[in-house]
């Protein structure tokens, strides 16, 4: 089972642009990252930008509107993110609570949908979207 862990650190909504993490906490996340990837889970992992060096773009009626950062109505964002490997929710949640988290962050965990969750109709139509992502 395949398991996103989404960082959610509080206060980076409004975070300047090009704000970056004190050396520290970017030293303890390098070390829970190397203990992720010894343990064999770790597919990938990237920290984000601030929203304020973002773009969202919308649809209404068909048309897309793109609106630039930072969001003034945004309360939570995306800081970064882990894709892991795991036997179960769980296992994805027992990891995620060893992440050396400051006391404004939130991770939530959430498992990626795999062709097999899918009923057999809808596996027919994105028969293909193996070949459309990258390795």
């Amino acid at each position: 089972m395949r398991f996103m862990l989404l960082m959610i650190p509080k206060g980076y909504e409004s975070a300047a642009p090009g704000a970056m993490p004190e050396a520290s906490a970017v030293e303890a996340m390098m070390d829970y990252n190397r203990k992720l990837q010894q343990a064999g889970i770790l597919m990938s992992c990237e920290g984000l930008h601030p929203p304020s060096m973002g773009a969202r773009v919308s649809f209404s009626a068909g048309k897309a509107l793109v609106t630039d950062g930072p969001f003034t109505e945004t309360k939570e964002v995306l800081g970064g993110y882990w894709m892991i490997k795991v036997n179960s929710k769980a296992e994805a949640i027992h990891w995620a609570s060893l992440c050396p988290a400051g006391d404004n962050e939130v991770i939530e965990v959430r498992q990626i949908q795999d062709m097999d969750d899918f009923p057999e109709d809808i596996q027919q139509i994105a028969a293909d979207f193996a070949n459309m992502q990258s390795s």
